[in-house]
């Protein structure tokens, strides 16, 4: 009978990385898992890696999209489509506003954008408007960070003031990706897989960081399928030791089968809100004592959680007696 033997893949490897443009390989792939792992990293690339859009759009003097404006040399569908091409990166969770205000003649660029400092304007050279006569034109964006595209009418829940024009929203960082896979030698085979991805992005993150996180999105997701339980002990007696050695000596002692009860808490039925919640569920901490294992630091790298949801998580850790590992 042969040997039968688990042959385990490559860690990526970098072919090109020139700006936002990668290309990167892994060898040694068992046969058909080539495009097994392709198509599916393809897939979470171009859908679910958070970026910011456009999502509304107010233009002083009119009313709505079909309109057209005296002194201006483009309609208000002209405008919004060169609008659409504009490229953020927020630091904020939060919707931001973004302004312009310019009187003409004038041909107008994203670099007349007036942005917060949650807001960074990556393609200021993207032509707007052009402004012919001596008019003002006045525009506010309203900037938002989501995943993949969401058409207006998804956007437009609910009813809008009048002037307002919702767009549809393309929040994907992604420009491009594909990937090829062809037959490598392996020990005495020849039909394992080398899987070669290209990754184009906006410029709002690498292509190796767009790699990076699909791959850790896919780890976390298969996780919370099989749901890992001996990761959760080990968490629960770590905590347990380094919480029993901060207790107060007058402070009351709760029983073993207790104090195992409270870190088994799972974190959907803390009182924490949907945002963190769902923060916390992609990053595969779903109980609470997973949660008081982590530091600030820990939790502020997961996406989604900012200072807000720190002290939230505080807040809802202190009424079980437990802070964030220091």
């Amino acid at each position: 009978m042969p040997e039968y033997k688990i042959i385990m893949p490559s860690k990526p490897r970098i072919v090109l990385e020139e700006g936002n443009k990668g290309v990167f390989e892994i060898d040694g792939l068992y046969p058909g898992y080539g495009h097994t792992l392709g198509n599916s990293l393809r897939r979470i690339i171009l859908s679910s890696l958070p970026g910011a859009s456009v999502t509304s759009i107010k233009i002083d003097g009119v009313s709505h999209e079909f309109s057209t404006m005296e002194g201006i040399k483009e309609d208000v569908i002209t405008i919004i489509l060169n609008i659409k091409k504009l490229r953020f990166k927020m630091l904020s969770d939060e919707p931001q506003t973004v302004t312009l205000a310019v009187k003409g003649p004038k041909e107008v660029t994203a670099k007349d954008l007036v942005v917060s400092g949650q807001v960074e304007v990556l393609n200021e050279d993207q032509y707007i408007a052009e402004v012919t006569g001596k008019v003002n034109l006045n525009i506010e964006l309203k900037i938002e960070k989501g995943l993949g595209f969401i058409p207006k009418e998804i956007m437009q829940k609910d009813k809008v003031d009048i002037g307002t024009i919702a767009v549809d929203a393309i929040f994907t960082p992604i420009r491009r990706v594909s990937y090829e896979v062809e037959n490598m030698r392996v020990g005495d085979k020849t039909n394992h897989n080398r899987l070669r991805i290209a990754i184009e992005t906006d410029g709002t993150l690498t292509p190796r960081i767009a790699l990076t996180r699909s791959i850790e999105i896919m780890i976390n997701q298969l996780k919370a399928i099989v749901d890992f339980k001996e990761e959760e002990i080990v968490e629960e007696k770590i905590v347990k030791s380094e919480i029993k050695n901060k207790e107060n000596e007058n402070e009351e002692e709760k029983s073993e089968d207790d104090f195992t009860d409270i870190l088994k808490t799972r974190t959907d039925n803390l009182d924490l809100s949907t945002r963190t919640l769902n923060a916390l569920t992609a990053a595969n901490i779903r109980t609470l004592g997973g949660l008081a294992r982590k530091r600030r630091e820990d939790l502020l790298e997961v996406e989604g959680i900012g200072e807000k949801g720190i002290n939230e998580i505080k807040k809802v850790l202190s009424k079980y007696g437990f802070n964030l590992k220091e």
